[in-house]
């Protein structure tokens, strides 16, 4: 192992070296369909304790993206430290294994330096809720042990509603249930989380672990316990309403084709959006448990900590709910990392971030070597000076899921995303330019592409996003 890359790390940014193991171990938390909606990031309902907790001991990113905001291609994008186009996998069909069968994943390239690594619920993707309580589509050399929690939230299904009679995961379907949270998947795997750590405790087993732990929730269906939806009464929500005219200026091509959504009663509108609110506490709550179980282990002054959502999330914005679109709901992610003793501790960043960034950073906080195959950027620099920059643009990219005339085959939209900016192409260009201006727009209600006092930026942003693309391929 790299050590003294580590110690040199201790040494310049953290405030004292307060990591007491010579590796230190690793605890990812990865959300399923989770948007920032959260207290940490300033929202004025959603009750996140514990989401808040860790972002006071950690740096949080108020600008991190996705590369792929659906659930298969962007896990299978962080956890090999490849672009989507680069690892094979382009849907929720598919394995990265396909196109790069000797690469080392993410927790593998840990197992392979020494470290216990775990696996518990969905890291690689499931299809939620059926796959819930089976190994999904794993990855088997990323782990030495997997937990597959099994909750109400599956075994129940007859009583959700959803708004296509017998679907549930890839339509809007809810529940709020009298409960506790360990009926839940999620619950049972914090409890499970919990006792990975107390039977690969580091003093007993003597080799450091990588524990990563997968939330359900707030994945469709929404199914939480009534005591978190009591923390979101329906007069308290305020659903946002699709903006007459918005649509107009938009590529047909960037709008996803969801069936019965844009159509929602204001009344099922706050009626789901407090469901996805609760499921989003239950998280929080199962995530409360896990660290808990870290300090009463006496492990929390020896474990990095990365909480992070796999995509963002729309509930209701340009008239889309859900995910697989390039506007910033989808594309944006919720992201805190916590490190021992950090100087930044408690601290926010709006230095762009990519999901693909978080193995090379691990690797260095680790003292790992770094896999020749990797395409994102150390975030050690924005970790010790949250005003660093590691790139100059974050990039995603989608699948076009309209049928559209002289389309044929899988065509993709490809994005960036600037401090200031959006860029996007669909096929090509083909099918659609798009241009936002967050500064002045931030609800991306207007856009540039075809404005002549835009045609500069709209260059300077077109050689840009053809310079990241060379990248990404």
């Amino acid at each position: 192992m790299n050590t003294p890359v580590f110690r040199l790390f201790l040494l310049i940014f953290l405030a004292s070296p307060a990591i007491h193991a010579a590796t230190p171990n690793v605890l990812l938390i990865a959300v399923d369909d989770l948007n920032a909606d959260l207290g940490c990031y300033g929202h004025p309902l959603v009750h996140s304790p514990n989401v808040d907790r860790l972002a006071k001991r950690g740096l949080r990113f108020d600008k991190a993206y996705c590369q792929y905001p659906v659930c298969n291609p962007s896990r299978s994008s962080f956890m090999t430290g490849l672009y989507p186009e680069q690892s094979g996998v382009l849907s929720n069909a598919g394995h990265f294994r396909n196109k790069n069968p000797d690469i080392a994943s993410l927790s593998q390239h840990f197992i392979n330096h020494g470290y216990f690594a775990a696996r518990v619920g969905k890291i690689y993707h499931y299809g939620v809720p059926l796959m819930i309580g089976t190994d999904g589509v794993d990855d088997k050399p990323s782990w030495n042990k997997v937990v597959n929690p099994i909750g109400i939230d599956r075994t129940k299904l007859d009583s959700v509603k959803t708004l296509v009679k017998g679907k549930y995961g890839g339509t809007m379907s809810w529940l709020l249930v009298d409960s506790k949270d360990e009926d839940h998947t999620d619950g049972k795997g914090a409890l499970a989380a919990v006792k990975l750590l107390e039977e690969h405790h580091p003093d007993k087993t003597g080799n450091p672990f990588f524990l990563a732990v997968g939330f359900y929730r707030p994945h469709t269906p929404y199914v939480a316990p009534l005591h978190h939806a009591r923390h979101y009464p329906l007069d308290k929500i305020k659903p946002v309403l699709e903006i007459p005219g918005d649509r107009d200026d938009i590529p047909r091509a960037a709008l996803p084709d969801r069936p019965h959504q844009r159509e929602l009663t204001l009344e099922q509108r706050k009626e789901i959006i407090r469901a996805y609110y609760a499921s989003i506490t239950l998280m929080d709550a199962c995530l409360g448990r896990v660290l808990d179980g870290l300090e009463k282990l006496k492990l929390a002054d020896d474990t990095i900590v990365v909480f992070l959502s796999d995509h963002g999330y729309h509930l209701g914005h340009h008239g889309l709910w859900q995910k697989s679109d390039l506007f910033e709901g989808s594309a944006r992610v919720p992201l805190i990392i916590s490190v021992p003793g950090m100087k930044t501790a408690g601290q926010a960043t709006a230095s762009l971030t990519e999901l693909v960034d978080l193995y090379p950073t691990l690797a260095d906080l680790c003292g790992l070597p770094k896999p020749k195959h990797l395409k994102g950027q150390s975030l050690l620099p924005i970790l010790a000076d949250p005003k660093a920059a590691v790139r100059k643009a974050a990039y995603s990219t989608t699948r076009i899921r309209k049928r559209l005339p002289g389309l044929n085959g899988q065509k993709l939209g490809r994005s960036i995303r600037t401090t200031r900016y959006r860029y996007t192409e669909w096929n090509e260009g083909q099918h659609g330019v798009e241009l936002y201006d967050y500064q002045n727009d931030p609800k991306e209600i207007t856009n540039l592409a075809r404005s002549a006092a835009h045609t500069a930026t709209l260059k300077k942003m077109k050689t840009l996003f053809d310079q990241t693309r060379k990248h990404t391929k």
